[in-house]
């Protein structure tokens, strides 16, 4: 039937009814997101917590370093200056992650920091590789404190291998952390050059790479052992806020491992250190000259 002169048919459709009064229907509101509490102990039941952790490194890691009460003490130190000279605070009892770059060094310790007390306890520690020198395009691992919060979301590896078979991040389904960009220090050049590098923690090639854990070999990330990958994510010891944010976001739902137990005393920074004082850039041609 032909419209009335001076009126337009209109295609959209009739509002919905609720049949009683001719009203659109009500529109039911979203549920609420509960976000849960980020975990909180007291020091007592914290160190209970780093007691059952450290058993549960030594049993599903293997190869922890023996630490003396001097070096743990020294570590302890260290972690609390970096801490207290950045903008990061201790606000409850929980798991920080250390690496110390020196090339002496390279290795990675577990501690439990307290919001109260000085007295924190080192829970264990294994060999990593950072930053190495002398080769271009290899940047020095920066120092300072770097927290994996839900601005970035991590991600597993595929497990594939590069032009010489590597596999760069380790095998399939390592987890692999992102601590967004940071300006690091270029380990070729000695003028002290610096440039921006992506800062991630991860696992190396299982057949390769991870025997020569416990020296510099990266292009600045953090290389760790394959089990101590697992162990980190299992525990969800870097992931107390990526845990908050599962419950809003899907992507890090689907992230985080299913089987995972988190500590209560999960934590989410990274520290890294220099005993050494400051790690040096090896120029390319003296690394030559070495090698003549």
């Amino acid at each position: 039937m032909n419209e009335p002169d001076g009126q337009a048919a209109s295609s959209s459709p009739a509002p919905s009814s609720n049949g009683t009064n001719g009203l659109p229907s009500p529109v039911e509101p979203s549920p609420a997101v509960v976000i849960p509490p980020l975990p909180s102990l007291d020091d007592k039941a914290a160190r209970a917590e780093a007691v059952k952790l450290s058993v549960s490194l030594h049993k599903e890691v293997g190869g922890v370093q023996p630490l003396t009460p001097t070096q743990k003490a020294h570590w302890i130190k260290l972690a609390q200056d970096t801490i207290a000279g950045s903008d990061f605070r201790i606000t409850r009892a929980q798991v920080i992650t250390v690496v110390d770059r020196n090339p002496k060094v390279q290795r990675l310790a577990l501690i439990l920091a307290l919001p109260d007390s000085p007295d924190w306890q080192v829970i264990g520690s294994v060999k990593v590789s950072t930053g190495n020198t002398g080769r271009k395009y290899y940047y020095i691992t920066p120092t300072g404190v770097f927290p994996n919060t839900p601005d970035r979301l991590g991600y597993r590896a595929e497990g594939t291998k590069n032009e010489n078979g590597i596999r760069g991040i380790g095998a399939k389904g390592m987890r692999v952390w992102d601590f967004g960009w940071h300006n690091a220090v270029k380990g070729w050049l000695v003028s002290g050059e610096t440039g921006d590098i992506r800062l991630e923690m991860h696992a190396t090639d299982p057949d390769f790479l991870e025997s020569r854990l416990g020296r510099p070999a990266s292009e600045g990330c953090v290389r760790i052992p394959a089990k101590f990958n697992v162990f980190l994510d299992r525990h969800g010891l870097l992931d107390v806020e990526y845990e908050q944010a599962a419950s809003y976001d899907d992507r890090f739902k689907a992230l985080l491992r299913k089987d995972r137990t988190p500590s209560p005393i999960a934590g989410e920074a990274l520290v890294v250190v220099d005993s050494g004082g400051e790690t040096k850039p090896v120029p390319l041609p003296a690394l030559a000259s070495q090698k003549s």
